[in-house]
């Protein structure tokens, strides 16, 4: 199984809707929107790193609004558990 972080740039007045047609591609597990130099992250996961080139490359890329990518493979992941601690803020 390959993991990556998918780090997107897009036009701002297409965030949701990009946000929208990125969660529904096969291979993406979440997508957030950020505040940052980026405007959205994807979590994908998939077979091999081909499908993983056709995720990105054919399929997130040519979406209208999108300014650019940048991937970070994963290597090992860690307690789901801390994870989802990390990202969460507290509020009730």
């Amino acid at each position: 199984m390959v993991t990556a972080i998918v780090l997107i740039s897009a036009e701002t007045s297409r965030i949701p809707d990009l946000a929208e047609q990125i969660s529904e591609m096969a291979g993406v597990q979440e997508v957030y929107s950020v505040a940052g130099r980026h405007d959205l992250v994807a979590i994908v996961k998939v077979s091999k790193n081909e499908d993983l080139a056709d995720v990105i490359s054919n399929r997130m890329r040519r979406l209208d609004g999108i300014v650019a990518t940048e991937t970070m493979i994963a290597f090992r992941a860690y307690s789901t558990k801390e994870l989802e601690a990390g990202f969460e803020l507290g509020l009730d």
